[in-house]
C-alpha cells in the first residue's frame, strides 16, 4: 500500500485543513480526519492559493462573481480587486508541479479551493443556482483530469472516503507502471487485478473497459493506455452499493465452489445477505472470505486489490 521505496503516498491539501492559520480571518479550518487519522498513511503537502498570490492574513474575503461557468474572483468590499487570473494561473502551476501527488483534498465551499456547489453571485446579488468551482481548483483539475480530487466535508461520509482512498490506491499503482513503461502485459495485468473492483464499483464500464482492451493489440500501448486509465479513474468514481458488493463475494465464492463444505458455504452465504441486508458492514463478509482463500489459496484472486484497495489499519470497510 505504499511506495516500493516504504515512503507514504503523497497528497496535496488545502493548508487550512491541516490547522495553518491562512484563511481570510486568520483562523484555520483544521480536519481531525485528515491532521490525525490520514496524517499517519499520507505525506500532506499543504497549498494555500490565495496566500500563495500574495493576498495577506488576515485579508479582505473574495467571492466568485458572474457566470457560474467563467466566475470572477472579486474582493466582497472592492470589486476592483479581482485575481481571477492570479489563481487559475497559479492553479496551472501548481498542476504542473505538483506531480507526485496521488490525490488532492480540498476545502469545501472555497472560492478558490473548493470543488463544485461553490457560490457564484449574480449581478442582482443573489448566489446562481447549483454554484461554481473554485478557481485554483478548476485550473488544476483542467490538467489533472484523472487525479482523484475531493472535499473535506465529503470525506466524512464513510461510503464517498472509502472511494476516494480506493481511487489515490488505483492512481499511485497506476503511476507507477507509467515508471516502469507501458507495456500490453502491464496494463492487461493492472486490468486483471481491478477486476473484481471495478465489478463492485460500475460493472456496465467494467465491460466497456474490457472491450477496450481487446483492441490493445492494434494500438500503440502508450496511446491506448492513457485512454484507458481516464475512463478506468471515471469508472471507480462511481461509489459501490451493497448489491454490488454482494454480487462481487457472490463472484469470489465461486473460487471457492470445490473447496468449501456444504455448512462453510452455507456460513459465508448468510454473512453475504445479512451485508445486503445492512445488518452487517462490509468487513464481515470479507475478513470470513479472506480467512477461506488463507486456507486455500487461489493466484488469480491473491492478485485482486478489490480485497486489500487501502491499508487495513484504516479500517474504511468498517463503516460500509
Amino acid at each position: 500500500m505504499q511506495h516500493r521505496n516504504g515512503d507514504k503516498l503523497k497528497l496535496g491539501i488545502s493548508a487550512c485543513l491541516l490547522g495553518a492559520e491562512v484563511r481570510f480571518n486568520g483562523g484555520h479550518k483544521e480536519s481531525r480526519l485528515c491532521s490525525r487519522t490520514l496524517a499517519e498513511h499520507f505525506d500532506f503537502v499543504p497549498v494555500c492559493p490565495e496566500v500563495a498570490i500574495g493576498l495577506g492574513t488576515p485579508r479582505e474575503p473574495i467571492r466568485l462573481v458572474g457566470d457560474p461557468q467563467a466566475p470572477r474572483a472579486l474582493g466582497t468590499l472592492h470589486r476592483e480587486r479581482d485575481v481571477t487570473e492570479a489563481l487559475s494561473d497559479f492553479g496551472t502551476r501548481m498542476a504542473g508541479e505538483l506531480h507526485d501527488i496521488s490525490g488532492y483534498i480540498v476545502m469545501q465551499k472555497s472560492p478558490s479551493c473548493g470543488l463544485e456547489r461553490v457560490k457564484v453571485y449574480l449581478d442582482n446579488g443573489y448566489p446562481a443556482e447549483g454554484g461554481g468551482t473554485g478557481l485554483y481548483t478548476a485550473a488544476f483539475c483542467r490538467l489533472r483530469p484523472d487525479l482523484p480530487i475531493e472535499e473535506d466535508g465529503r470525506l466524512n461520509d464513510p461510503v464517498l472516503r472509502e472511494n476516494f482512498i480506493t481511487r489515490v490506491f488505483a492512481y499511485a499503482e497506476w503511476q507507477r507502471l507509467l515508471a516502469n513503461g507501458l507495456t500490453r502485459r502491464a496494463i492487461t495485468d493492472f486490468h486483471a487485478r481491478y477486476k473484481y473492483q471495478l465489478m463492485a464499483s460500475n460493472p456496465l464500464q467494467y465491460k466497456a473497459l474490457g472491450r477496450l482492451l481487446g483492441e490493445l493489440g492494434q494500438h500503440d500501448p502508450a496511446e491506448l493506455g492513457p485512454r484507458y486509465f481516464s475512463l478506468l479513474m471515471a469508472a471507480l468514481k462511481k461509489c459501490a452499493t451493497r448489491r454490488t458488493h454482494s454480487n462481487v463475494l457472490q463472484h469470489l465464492c465461486g473460487y471457492l465452489k470445490q473447496a468449501l463444505g456444504s455448512p462453510e458455504k452455507a456460513e459465508m452465504q448468510a454473512l453475504i445477505d445479512q451485508y445486503r441486508s445492512g445488518i452487517v458492514p462490509l468487513v464481515v463478509p470479507l475478513t470470513l472470505l479472506k480467512h477461506h482463500f488463507r486456507q486455500h489459496p487461489h493466484p488469480y484472486i491473491a492478485r485482486q486489490a478489490y480485497l486489500q484497495p487501502h491499508p487495513e489499519n484504516l479500517s474504511l470497510r468498517n463503516a460500509l
